[in-house]
């Protein structure tokens, strides 16, 4: 039986990345959306002092939960009881718990395509069934109210991801309100991954829970926070399915790091660490979009948060798909990028997707490797 989980490309470029720096190749790492900065200072020297005087058994931090439940409360006025939050080792094992407490095998789920691979291959796994909609310029690669509408049967539930991976596009609230009041009238339930909250440029990332209090929400310390290698993060569960996630969560993952939720509470309380990483993602996105076009990369997706441009490459690819195209791309500059076939299988052979979460001068470096490779691909 072939097996239903394809591969993430991103990783076999990575690796290749790895295998030339090794060799000596000066490389520059765009291809996950992993930021550059680091977990907070502060955050890691509290975590050196637990480490040399803690046993760090399995915990779960009843301080860090009540510290993420005063977040939601001040900063997106809804109230969350505490035993709502299961701390998960990272967004990964999150996304596991909702969809096996909220939906059984042979579930239907609808997901947006473009969108995160894990989504489409984590559904298969589980023996559910991804409900792929494909979402083009014209809906800023966003999920709408109308095309959920459209499906017939309606899915059980649907992943919303605002703002988005790979396109960094953040759904606009009269269109996220129409889908919820949607979701509510067909009993389609949702999951919103808000792993990417926080990072935006200019507008703002509500969660899901002031408007559908009865969603699931993933989020994680590794993007806002900047904490990817402590692997943490954690799900909120619908009222009445928490207790069905604690016991998935306890069964299968146990607890997260016991170090890294000591860090993450005195992450919490970061804030101008925290908000200078944006202003750097800021500065870093203001050089790639004044960049790319000269390129000949124009038709891009508009990047309202996150750290991602995603670019069609169709007229440069030359007839490769976009696995070839970021192979090529990464043996020639020293670049590395995700393929867009990762995101999208239809349509994404001809797409790449660029983080900007490197630091600054990263950034202006590889715009200068790229601005001639991608000249003489115009020629």
């Amino acid at each position: 039986m072939p097996d239903p989980v394809e591969p993430f490309r991103a990783m076999v470029i990575s690796r290749r990345a790895h295998a030339l720096s090794a060799e000596g190749r000066s490389i520059i790492h765009m291809e996950f959306g992993q930021p550059s900065t680091g977990a907070p200072a502060p955050a890691i020297a509290a975590a050196q002092t637990i480490l040399a005087n803690d046993p760090l058994g399995y915990w779960e931090s009843a301080p860090l939960k009540a510290r993420i439940a005063r977040a939601y409360a001040e900063t997106q006025g809804v109230e969350i009881a505490a035993a709502r939050i299961m701390l998960t080792c990272g967004a990964s094992p999150a996304l596991v718990l909702a969809l096996t407490s909220g939906f059984a095998p042979g579930a239907r789920v609808a997901i947006a395509r473009p969108g995160y691979i894990a989504y489409r291959n984590v559904l298969r796994t589980l023996h559910m069934v991804p409900v792929e909609i494909a979402c083009g310029a014209t809906e800023r690669y966003q999920l709408t109210a109308a095309a959920l509408a459209a499906l017939d049967p309606a899915p059980d539930g649907v992943i919303i991801a605002s703002p988005a991976n790979p396109t960094g596009t953040i759904i606009a609230a009269q269109e996220l309100n129409a889908i919820i009041a949607l979701c509510a009238e067909r009993s389609i339930r949702i999951i919103s991954d808000e792993i990417y909250h926080g990072i935006a440029y200019g507008q703002p990332t509500p969660s899901i829970l002031r408007e559908a209090p009865d969603a699931f929400v993933i989020n994680s310390f590794s993007k806002y926070y900047s904490m990817v290698g402590w692997r943490l993060g954690w799900l909120i569960a619908p009222q009445d399915l928490a207790a069905a996630a604690y016991a998935r969560m306890s069964n299968l993952f146990l607890t997260p790091p016991a170090l890294s939720q000591h860090a993450a509470l005195i992450a919490m309380d970061c804030t101008d660490t925290l908000e200078g990483h944006i202003a750097t993602y800021g500065a870093n996105r203001a050089l790639m979009l004044a960049a790319l076009p000269a390129m000949g990369l124009a038709q891009i997706a508009p990047p309202d948060g996150a750290f991602y441009i995603w670019a069609d490459i169709a007229h440069l690819a030359g007839g490769e798909d976009s696995f070839a195209f970021a192979a090529a791309l990464l043996e020639d500059t020293g670049v590395v990028t995700a393929p867009g076939v990762d995101f999208d299988p239809v349509e994404g052979h001809h797409f790449l997707r660029f983080s900007f979460a490197v630091s600054t001068p990263q950034v202006a470096e590889a715009i200068a490797r790229l601005t001639p490779w991608f000249k003489a691909r115009q020629r």
